[in-house]
């Protein structure tokens, strides 16, 4: 058992088993199994050192001379709970996990560090196919490594580049195909703040408009959408099939990588949009939202419709975690503040992230229950509300 002392000195109580495995004791309460609301797929090949260290990191460059990303807050989160799994002490130096990652073979690390994340149901997003040049697990195959129940969530900006025909019949084939890709799934998900930014107006582009940008896109040979004007009416074709099929739309928010212009992916610049989207019903999960997770709050808060989500957050933050969620949890409603890890490529990101958000939630409820902000009873249920049953119940997951 991994104990920390803080909450001890308060509580006498916050144990947390095996990185991601079992439940989660905080004066007597317990969360089992998580639901994962939004991830990525793993690679399960072997990895060169390089090319896995460089999965802990958002950046999509190498290094600066004498770093490396397992010093970083993400890399202290990694040492902390990775080797135990795979039968290291905590904390193990870096060249010592790596080494017992090889002798392990990566399937079999893979196995491991999936199982510990102890996931009931992961919700994937299906628009990145790779990572460090090797294949993400198709979703049978990471169902089977996780022992979870895998569903798919549709990348709306994958789906309109593969959209075929011409440009004035293109408003119409793209919601054609983005109702056939999300009938078998649990929602939709926009990336509309790596193309463009956030600032989505309250208006749909007009039709004249938007067959005069998809002519110019497809002139120019098609593949990556950037133009404005085919990525909000994209977002609204979304909000129409999601509407349509009671769908979650799902919003990429806050840091990522160096193709994102970190200020125009500020949450609080969908407000407009948020408002004009109000009355189709559809909720609208905002993902992330670092370092603008207040503003994320404040819209959960402020909108029936809108939802937050810590994410990748929580595995980035490192020993911080429980400040930043407590930081999330000043405005957003308990029912609408959902666990998710972000995980992409490192199976890795699944045990750290399901630890961490374990591990801070536990450290924050403590710290209410020390100050008599909430009873026991409250601080079993918000934990459970937040580790599944908000998920379960927005995307209708039984």
């Amino acid at each position: 058992m991994a104990r920390s002392g803080a909450a001890e000195g308060r509580l006498g109580a916050l144990e947390v088993g095996a990185p991601g495995v079992g439940a989660l004791d905080v004066g007597g309460l317990e969360i089992g199994a998580l639901v994962d609301h939004h991830c990525h797929s793993v690679v399960a090949a072997e990895l060169a050192d390089d090319a896995l260290a460089g999965l802990l990191t958002e950046s999509d460059r190498p290094p600066a001379p004498g770093c490396s990303p397992f010093d970083s807050a993400i890399g202290l989160a990694v040492r902390r709970w990775c080797p135990p799994v795979l039968g290291l002490p905590a904390h193990a130096p870096a060249a010592d996990y790596l080494a017992r990652r090889r002798e392990l073979g990566a399937a079999e690390a893979t196995r491991r560090l999936l199982a510990a994340a102890g996931l009931d149901t992961c919700l994937v997003d299906t628009g990145l196919t790779a990572a460090a040049g090797r294949a993400l697990l198709p979703l049978p195959e990471l169902a089977e490594a996780t022992g979870a129940v895998v569903r798919e969530v549709v990348r709306l900006e994958s789906v309109a580049e593969r959209v075929p025909g011409g440009a004035a019949d293109w408003p119409r084939a793209v919601g054609e195909a983005l109702a056939r890709a999300a009938a078998g799934a649990v929602a939709v998900k926009s990336v509309v703040a790596y193309r463009h930014g956030l600032a989505v107006p309250a208006e749909r582009p007009a039709r004249p408009a938007v067959v005069a940008a998809a002519g110019a896109q497809l002139r120019a040979g098609g593949g990556r959408l950037t133009d404005p004007v085919l990525l909000h009416h994209l977002l609204w074709t979304a909000v129409d099939v999601c509407a349509e099929l009671r769908l979650p739309l799902q919003l990429h928010t806050g840091f990522g990588d160096p193709d994102l212009t970190l200020h125009h992916a500020d949450p609080s610049l969908l407000t407009d949009f948020v408002r004009a989207a109000e009355p189709s019903g559809v909720p609208l999960v905002l993902l992330h939202g670092y370092p603008y997770h207040r503003q994320a709050g404040w819209l959960a808060q402020a909108f029936p419709t809108v939802y937050a989500d810590l994410g990748l957050t929580a595995s980035y933050t490192g020993p911080r975690v429980a400040a930043v969620l407590g930081e999330m949890s000043e405005l957003v409603p308990f029912g609408k503040l959902l666990f998710s890890t972000d995980a992409y490529g490192l199976p890795e990101l699944f045990s750290v992230g399901a630890a961490q958000f374990r591990h801070g939630l536990g450290m924050l409820l403590a710290d209410w229950r020390a100050d008599g902000a909430c009873s026991a009873a409250d601080a079993q249920r918000v934990a459970r509300l937040v580790a599944a049953d908000n998920a379960r119940r927005l995307y209708a997951l039984g």
